[in-house]
């Protein structure tokens, strides 16, 4: 606004020295008079000009200076928060890396101990399979597992003489229903396991050598052979024992590889009464031998159950003779009560009849007058 009044003060002293430069030259006195007043008012202005403007350069540069100074402090606070936020979102981030990272850290750790674990027990168990007593151990403790989960303890015997008094013993003897009353037929079941012949059995299928191939599977089948002998000649004793007995082979895997040699089963079989199988074989075959031994109790509770029925019937017969003895007796005890209600009550009321007009007779013949 004030750089407005002094253009506008300025504008007034040109028009009026303009003016003046028109007037006459006989005004020259009045002229150089209005001229000296004007440069002194056109002086005065211009230090007051001066002044002003010297005076808003300072009033603008101490407002400048103060926006300097808040937009100072403004940026200060925002750099204070942004640097605060930014370091609490860092310490968050990096205490959550960290955590992850610990956390892996630790599930790797925990791994290589399971591992370790793991390795340890893959050595253990090579040692205990490398060990021909620890092998039917383990084959003996597949066996005794299976057991335990489809039969019953009375079902089966463990450790079993094939004869009385006999000192031959298989692993496990199933108890089959014998001729007599009380009396059972066992059927041994032995766990064989060899751990050689199958590994190197294996190795030859991971090799590919066909000929390493061939003289392993016929290891297996020379073993199966002489095992099944060994279970014939020990625990086939009839008629204690049935006629045939289970070489049972520990793994599936095994099992598998024993079937796939042609014509061995069948051979085992035949020549030495030795059923093969394996985990899910025996499981199949106790399970079908369960539902036989059910099948033959159910049999031998019939006759029973036949002989209650009978004792039933003829019980219910005398009950049926005892209620129509009843039954008479009611209608005979009905008669009587009827005939004590209908006859007696009659003879008592006419006994009370006559006695009650026996009275009336007697008060009358009392009355005075009445006699007269």
């Amino acid at each position: 606004m004030e750089y407005v009044t002094i253009a506008l003060m300025a504008a007034v002293l040109a028009l009026q020295v303009a003016l003046l430069a028109r007037r006459p030259p006989d005004n020259a006195e009045r002229f150089e008079r209005v001229e000296r007043e004007l440069r002194e008012e056109l002086s005065r202005v211009r230090t007051e000009i001066a002044a002003r403007l010297h005076e808003g350069a300072q009033a603008q540069s101490g407002a400048l200076d103060r926006l300097a100074a808040s937009m100072g402090e403004r940026l200060e606070t925002i750099r204070a928060s942004v640097d605060e936020k930014l370091h609490k979102t860092l310490e968050e981030r990096l205490g959550r890396s960290f955590q992850a990272v610990s956390e892996r850290l630790e599930q790797v750790h925990k791994g290589l101990g399971e591992m370790q674990g793991l390795a340890q027990g893959v050595g253990d168990l090579k040692r205990v399979l490398t060990n021909v007593k620890t092998r039917g151990s383990f084959g003996e403790i597949q066996l005794q597992s299976i057991l335990e989960q489809l039969l019953t303890p009375q079902q089966y015997e463990k450790n079993a003489a094939v004869t009385p008094g006999g000192g031959e013993r298989v692993e496990f003897a199933l108890k089959m229903p014998g001729a007599g009353q009380g009396e059972h037929v066992l059927l041994p079941i032995d766990a064989k396991f060899p751990s050689e012949s199958y590994h190197r059995l294996q190795d030859a299928y991971e090799a590919g050598d066909a000929a390493a191939l061939a003289l392993a599977g016929k290891e297996l089948e020379t073993f199966a052979k002489k095992a099944a002998r060994d279970v014939r000649d020990k625990y086939i004793r009839p008629p204690h024992t049935t006629d045939f007995a289970i070489m049972f082979l520990p793994t599936e895997g095994l099992y598998a590889e024993a079937l796939r040699r042609p014509g061995l089963a069948e051979a085992l079989q035949r020549d030495y009464h030795v059923v093969l199988a394996g985990p899910t074989t025996l499981s199949a075959l106790l399970n079908s031998l369960q539902m036989g031994f059910r099948t033959l109790a159910i049999e031998k509770r019939s006759s029973e159950v036949w002989k209650v029925l009978g004792e039933v019937k003829a019980e219910f017969t005398r009950f049926g003779e005892a209620l129509d003895k009843t039954q008479n007796r009611i209608r005979q005890a009905d008669k009587d009560i009827e005939e004590l209600i209908g006859v007696r009550t009659r003879q008592m009321f006419q006994k009370l009849k006559s006695v009650e007009t026996a009275d009336v007779l007697g008060e009358t013949r009392g009355a005075p007058g009445l006699g007269e």
